[in-house]
């Protein structure tokens, strides 16, 4: 079973390097630039252009939902945002979630940020939440964030051919999961 009520507080997750808080409209502004940012917007398959009063609302909407868990990843040491890691589309009935994490850009790439992000919040969907399984999308023109969730325990399990359109280039998005029982290194 699902723990909801873990869902609807959503505990602050501290790791060596980040911090995974709460996200919410404090958060706008680097959350505002990051979604501008190319290289972030290609490596998350956004196509949508958001206007800033759409960000504010959502960002809002974010604290005490019972459905999902949307972290902003801060650096530990400054609390600055690094960008966001989200548990979503959870289905109660076989105990599964959906993953995904954005960097706000390559400035912040390489560093293990990402991963221990990563990390942090698979060992709050299997130990707090009761998840079994997680799964995730990647692209194929991302091999870092590929190796990055190998590095997590994440199993590539399929292949969506050219299921993206990006910059005039069909793409292939690669599906990957991780069991509660695989190794969580």
């Amino acid at each position: 079973m699902i723990d909801t009520e873990a869902l609807r507080r959503q505990p602050e997750l501290t790791g060596e390097k980040v911090v995974l808080a709460q996200l919410d409209d404090s958060y706008f502004e680097s959350a505002w630039t990051a979604l501008r940012e190319p290289e972030t917007t290609r490596l998350t398959g956004t196509h949508t252009v958001f206007t800033e009063d759409q960000i504010h609302r959502w960002l809002a909407s974010r604290p005490g939902l019972d459905d999902r868990a949307d972290y902003a990843i801060l650096r530990k040491e400054d609390r600055v945002y690094l960008g966001d890691v989200v548990l979503s589309d959870f289905d109660g009935d076989n105990r599964s979630a959906a993953f995904r994490i954005a960097l706000t850009g390559p400035d912040v790439f390489g560093k293990g940020y990402g991963t221990e992000a990563t990390k942090l919040i698979l060992d709050f969907a299997f130990d707090v939440v009761g998840v079994h399984r997680v799964s995730l999308e990647v692209f194929d023109f991302n091999p870092r964030a590929r190796r990055v969730y190998e590095k997590c325990g994440f199993v590539r399990e399929g292949l969506q051919r050219e299921a993206l359109w990006w910059d005039g280039e069909w793409h292939d998005v690669i599906t990957m999961a991780i069991l509660k029982n695989d190794p969580r290194p």
